[in-house]
C-alpha cells in the first residue's frame, strides 16, 4: 500500500503554520490540537517542520524570548518529506532510520498530506491483523 493509499482512506485536516507566526502561536495550536508537530507552509510549499523538539531544544537555549520569535527562525529545516507513491514501509523505514516522528508527503513541491509513525504503524498492524483474520477464516472453512 503506498502513502497515497493510505491518507485517501484517512484523509484528516492538515493543520500548518506559516513562518512569520509567533513560536508562542504555534505552541498554542500544538496544545490546543493535542499535536506533536506542524509543518510550516508557505503557498503550499513545505518550508520546514516545528516540533515538540524545537520548544523543548529553544527553551533551553534562548528561555521565554524564544516564544517571541518568528517559528521560521527555530523550525527544522529542510524538512525531509516524501512522495505520495511512496510505499507505507519505505515510510516507516525511513522514518526509523531519521528518528523522525512526522513526515510531509509532496507531489510536484507542494504538500498533499501529512502523516505520523504513529498512523502508519497503525495502519500496518490493522492490514496485518486483518489478513491473519481471513487467513484463519480459510483455514477453519477448508
Amino acid at each position: 500500500m503506498t502513502v497515497k493509499a493510505f491518507i485517501r482512506e484517512h484523509a484528516h485536516e492538515i493543520i500548518q503554520a506559516r513562518r512569520g507566526d509567533p513560536v508562542s502561536h504555534v505552541v498554542t495550536l500544538l496544545a490546543e490540537r493535542r499535536i506533536g508537530c506542524v509543518p510550516i507552509v508557505e503557498n503550499g510549499e513545505v518550508l520546514g517542520i516545528f516540533s515538540e523538539r524545537d520548544v523543548v531544544y529553544g527553551l533551553a537555549r534562548e528561555g521565554a524570548a524564544l516564544l517571541d520569535r518568528p517559528v521560521g527562525e527555530v523550525m527544522t529545516a529542510p524538512a525531509v518529506s516524501i512522495e505520495s507513491h511512496t510505499p507505507i514501509l519505505s515510510a516507516l523505514s525511513l522514518m526509523t532510520r531519521r528518528r523522525i516522528r512526522h513526515l510531509p508527503i509532496v507531489d510536484d513541491g507542494r504538500m498533499v498530506g501529512f502523516v505520523s509513525i504513529g498512523d502508519l504503524v497503525k495502519s500496518r498492524i490493522d492490514r496485518i491483523e486483518s489478513e491473519a483474520e481471513a487467513m484463519r477464516s480459510y483455514i477453519q472453512s477448508a
